[in-house]
């Protein structure tokens, strides 16, 4: 993530009493533990939270961001964060819902915790009266013998209610069934809870909802352990309007780090939000008050052809998550392929991942224009091809193509690159080997 990435900042919204009241109007609360006792203790003096995050891939996603913005409104009400990279955790993995996990090496495991505590990094304060603080459940789970994990936390199980829980359950009732290395998990998360009850006094953990086994094991065995009570939020897994699952793009997460979901295709992804959806995604994941998402609200019923709404969610999150620097070229680059601005005045990255987002192809300095259209799939023949610059509806680096023996080594950006574009809004990519 770009340097400049905006730390999400107060939003002064004097509509809501106290934070669990915005959770709420916010959609953020699933289901949680004693909803009249947490409202109380948000409402209070100041308290310790965590969220954990465990490193399974290179970088976290949207999924992430969710809880990472939880995290960051809890803060600005006042509350202390413990941010959980886990470092013991990511060895094991929660159980998924039909098959086991691939187990990645130790060292793998630790180059991604590095990843995650960077990332994490940019959306909590480390200043002032409720610093956040960074914490990996590899320091108090690599000193813990077999045996002393079996007698001072293992005793407080009781493998009837492991058994209940729905990702167990479902493991259990597959083809596959589950390793005792997988069954084992929710203790491990368990153990994290208490650990940091006891060193830190935290209270309450914060997760999806598809979590809430796990949530709700740290809870139980401080119940047991410390005769105290802790408390659980578990937030909605978030999907769209026609059921599909949230944050997928052709099978792919939109992941935080920029090399691998760029901040120009960050920007596309909000910017299509449908309609029906664009509220929900900025009460979630934008900071903007009651009022304004009430005004963005009713710009989406009476002039939706103007995207307002996406625009504001687009900008918002993309420069939250890289800076409005990488935001504002994402933009740059959307209007210069469109024609509306100097192809030749963007930065090459930002250019080669606007390209990389459409149909493209890698081709040799002489290919002429016509081929590339039958390439990228603009044309469905050659002959199609020179109809439409005969016509004059091809565009190369939004230059008009003359004749169909144009080569695209005629024009190319950074010496290596070309838009080509048929009409005003069908647009490919074109790589020079």
């Amino acid at each position: 993530m770009s340097d400049t990435a905006i730390l999400p900042a107060q939003s002064n919204d004097d509509s809501f009493e106290d934070v669990w009241d915005e959770l709420v109007w916010r959609g953020l609360i699933h289901v949680s533990t004693d909803e009249a006792a947490l409202k109380q203790l948000l409402a209070g003096e100041p308290i310790t939270y965590y969220c954990g995050f465990d490193p399974t891939a290179p970088s976290l996603h949207l999924g992430n961001l969710v809880q990472l913005l939880v995290m960051r409104r809890l803060q600005l009400a006042g509350h202390r964060p413990l941010a959980l990279v886990g470092g013991s955790t990511g060895l094991i993995g929660d159980p998924k819902p039909t098959a086991e996990r691939t187990l990645n090496t130790r060292e793998l495991v630790a180059e991604w915790v590095g990843f995650y505590e960077k990332q994490v990094s940019r959306f909590l304060s480390f200043d002032g009266d409720n610093p956040a603080r960074l914490v990996n459940n590899l320091d108090w789970t690599a000193p813990l013998s077999a045996i002393d994990f079996l007698r001072e936390v293992g005793k407080h199980y009781r493998v009837g209610a492991m058994l209940k829980k729905d990702a167990v359950s479902a493991r259990l009732n597959s083809d596959e069934g589950i390793s005792y290395t997988e069954f084992s998990y929710q203790i491990l998360q368990g153990l994290d809870f208490l650990e940091l009850y006891r060193s830190y006094g935290c209270v309450l953990q914060t997760g999806g909802s598809d979590q809430w086994g796990n949530l709700t094991s740290g809870t139980d065995l401080i119940r047991r352990a410390e005769h105290v009570s802790a408390h659980a939020i578990g937030t909605p897994l978030i999907t769209n309007s026609d059921g599909t699952k949230f944050g997928k793009s052709e099978g792919n997460a939109i992941w935080l780090d920029p090399a691998l979901t760029s901040p120009y295709a960050m920007y596309q992804f909000w910017l299509n939000t449908d309609d029906a959806d664009v509220i929900d995604r900025l009460k979630i994941f934008t900071f903007f008050d009651r009022a304004e998402i009430e005004r963005l609200a009713d710009a989406v019923a009476t002039e939706p052809f103007k995207r307002e709404a996406q625009r504001a969610l687009a900008y918002d999150v993309t420069s939250l998550v890289h800076g409005t620097a990488a935001t504002d070229a994402a933009i740059a680059a959307t209007h210069a392929l469109f024609g509306q601005g100097e192809l030749s005045e963007l930065d090459t990255t930002t250019l080669e991942a606007a390209l990389r987002e459409l149909p493209n192809t890698t081709t040799v300095r002489t290919a002429t224009i016509s081929q590339l259209l039958v390439d990228t799939n603009l044309t469905k023949s050659l002959g199609e091809a020179r109809r439409a610059i005969e016509q004059g509806g091809v565009y190369l680096n939004n230059a008009k193509v003359e004749s169909d023996l144009t080569t695209v080594e005629s024009a190319l950006l950074d010496g290596r690159m070309a838009v080509l574009r048929r009409g005003k809004k069908t647009l490919a990519g074109v790589f020079v080997e």
